[in-house]
This record gives C-alpha cells, structure tokens and sequence, in this order.
C-alpha cells in the first residue's frame, strides 16, 4: 500500500513540474514572438519605433533619444542583418539589477554583413498590462 502511495506521490509532482513546465514554455514562445517582431523593427533601422514598443520598464530606463543614439552606434557599423538563430532561451522572474516579475532571456546568434558572429541578448518581460515587451538588449 506504500508503494502505491508514494508512486502517486512521485506521480502528482512529475504532473505538476509538467504543468509548470508548459506554462513556462508557453511563456517563451510568447516572449520570443515579441523579441523577433522587435527586433525586426532594429533590423530595419526603425529604432524611435522600437523604444515606443518597449517595456515600460526600457523607456524609464533610457530616452529616446538616448537609445536612438546608442543603437545606431552599435548597429550601423555591422551593416545588414545575414542571419539569426536562437541559441537560448530561458523564463525567469528574477534578474541582477531589476525588479522581480517575469522575464524571457533570450540569446540570438548572429551574422551580419561587417561581423561574422554577434551574441544578442534581448530580454522580454510581462508588462503590467499583461503584454511581452522588450525591457533590455545586448549586443557583442
């Protein structure tokens, strides 16, 4: 009879961590969505459009003007965008230097036409107002 219990034990939390899981999964795909149609925007150059999309928590952080300035010195330079793939994704809802709710940290590699391998780091979070939004980008 213990057996069967603790098997039902062990069995409700492998049901559980599944569910969790999913959940989680569900929110990556949410956020890498958003991240890619971002990141589309600062493809194409649009990048007063791309701080306007932003989280709330990004545009608090940085101006406009202060963001437009420093993504195109990052940018230009690389020229045009040859290919990107995921390398990592991964759901948080804690990272250094920031407050506590739910994140994606996404990590891109990248080609473009001046540098052959480029790391993005682009970092969705739920806003408040229940929509992913990009609240932080890397790039080396």
């Amino acid at each position: 009879m213990s057996r069967g219990i603790l098997f039902l034990a062990v069995l409700g939390v492998m049901l559980c961590s599944a569910a969790g899981a999913a959940a989680d999964t569900e929110k990556e795909m949410a956020a890498l969505s958003a991240a890619e149609n971002w990141l589309g925007m600062v493809d194409q150059g649009k990048y007063a459009e791309s701080w306007q999309a932003a989280a709330e928590y990004f545009k608090n952080a940085v101006t406009e003007e202060q963001w437009k300035q420093s993504l195109a010195a990052a940018r230009k330079p690389l020229g045009q965008l040859v290919s990107r793939q995921v390398k990592i994704k991964s759901y948080r809802t804690e990272l250094p230097a920031a407050p506590d709710g739910e994140y994606v940290v996404i990590q891109f590699e990248a080609s473009f036409e001046n540098k052959k391998t480029a790391l993005e780091t682009v970092t969705p979070m739920l806003d408040k107002d229940g929509t992913w939004r990009v609240s932080g980008y890397y790039i080396r």
